[in-house]
């Protein structure tokens, strides 16, 4: 998304925004978890579904946790005990990592599939996706139609009210010719085979919550919509035009991308606004991208203050030029992660998020005017000198520096925390594996 993504229309209901027409516009209300009410005023709404008054309905994105201290004791001791049984030589495939040493040792991964639900860490760990639900197997690579999609297709499977599972029959690349748009509890499973959705659409997480995306290829993703798109069994509506997101999350919680491969799309590869939360990204290989991550929709938009983001152990890789992420408001642990590559910065931000750097590679390009890890976007000294930007243990290469900033309250940071930081020596191990993994049933997935 650019740097003020446009709120773009919908007549999808979603779980709670309490949508009331006034004078002018329209007055979308929501109650986040903490019990602040965050109003916005929209004054547009764009095209409906033909024939239908835009509905009445509630959304309360929930997620964002009142006591993160405890989300990072939790997972302060799952690091403990993978770096133990890493010491120990406990399993040959132990890597530090708490998730991959969660799953990745089983030889019957392909058996055990819903125990992935299971390893989730930091702010996203309770998004269980379809773990309560069946499998769905999609044997289809096709997406013949937005409204009417084929059993056995990826569309049909997302937009399903009930939790599911969703595996895949063979390899496929699946070119979408409208957004992915998920329904809640759900699970896209990459694994064992070879998945790419590219060239297309790609994947909404719009009011929904629960979604777990793990082991896809996506790339080369492109603005679509002005169409009509079905988002459950019972309901489809108008879309406008999508950025071309990789990823994008809208008013959600509870979400995790793990071990993707994501690179070459029109706008972000992972985008998260408009108050989503509790969302962890883990274990992907980011490339060839410019802007890559953006967490918050605009400076002037407080909703975003519930965001609670965790960003751990992915490699930020060659072809990368910035936002990786770039934050607003909210709280975010960037720990454990590689940047091997970037051209304008890494880490920046806007509008006084507090940013928790711990345990991350950072290898500055040649460039001597691009050593800089952070950047604060268009926002004077006087004014970001207060906000908590903190680096620990951070491993600074080829001349890259951060500039911290802010009195370093231990309660800002503690907000901003998840889970234990591993040494810095060590996120060449940790990160080795991300990405889309190249699993195989009957062998342990390394």
């Amino acid at each position: 998304m650019s740097g003020v993504p446009s709120i773009r229309s919908t007549a999808f209901l979603g779980l709670v925004v309490l949508v009331l027409v006034v004078s002018g516009g329209v007055l979308v209300s929501c109650l986040p978890s903490n019990g602040r009410k965050i109003t916005v005023t929209r004054k547009s709404m764009g095209d409906l579904q033909h024939n239908e008054t835009f509905p009445r309905i509630e959304h309360v994105v929930t997620g964002a946790v009142d006591n993160p201290e405890l989300v990072t004791s939790m997972v302060n001791m799952a690091i403990e005990n993978s770096t133990a049984r890493r010491n120990l030589a406990f399993l040959s495939c132990g890597t530090g990592n708490p998730i991959d040493d969660c799953w990745r040792c089983d030889p019957n991964w392909h058996k055990n599939r819903k125990r992935l639900a299971d390893c989730g860490i930091g702010f996203g760990r309770n998004a269980i996706g379809g773990r309560n639900g069946r499998y769905y197997h999609v044997t289809d690579p096709g997406d013949y139609d937005a409204v009417n999609p084929r059993p056995g297709t990826l569309r049909h499977a997302v937009i399903q009210t009930r939790p599911l599972w969703i595996v895949f029959k063979r390899d496929m690349v699946i070119t979408l010719k409208q957004e992915l748009i998920m329904n809640s509890f759900k699970t896209i499973d990459g694994r064992g085979v070879n998945v790419h959705i590219s060239n297309g659409a790609c994947i909404t997480a719009q009011y929904v919550s629960n979604i777990i995306i793990h082991g896809i290829h996506i790339h080369g993703c492109k603005p679509t919509g002005n169409a009509m798109v079905r988002n459950s069994p019972t309901h489809y509506g108008w879309r406008t035009i999508a950025d071309g997101d990789a990823v994008s999350i809208f008013g959600s919680s509870h979400i995790w991308v793990d071990h993707c491969s994501l690179s070459n799309c029109a706008d972000g590869l992972i985008d998260a606004i408009m108050g989503s939360t509790a969302i962890t990204i883990s274990n992907n290989y980011f490339t060839h991208h410019n802007e890559v991550m953006l967490l918050g929709h605009s400076d002037s938009y407080e909703g975003d203050k519930i965001m609670q983001v965790t960003i751990a152990f992915n490699h930020f890789g060659e072809g990368l030029i910035q936002r990786m992420p770039r934050c607003r408001h909210g709280y975010f642990h960037v720990v454990n992660n590689d940047y091997t590559h970037w051209e304008m910065y890494a880490i920046g931000g806007s509008a006084n998020p507090t940013i928790n750097s711990q345990g991350n590679r950072f290898l500055a390009p040649r460039n001597r005017f691009a050593k800089e890890v952070t950047k604060r976007v268009q926002t004077n000294s006087r004014i970001w000198k207060n906000w908590n930007w903190r680096s620990q243990g951070d491993l600074m290469l080829n001349g890259a520096y951060f500039i911290t900033s802010g009195a370093g309250a231990s309660s800002s940071y503690s907000r901003a925390s998840s889970l234990g930081a591993q040494s810095s020596a060590m996120v060449g191990s940790i990160t080795s594996g991300s990405g889309v993994l190249p699993c195989r049933r009957g062998h342990k997935c390394v």
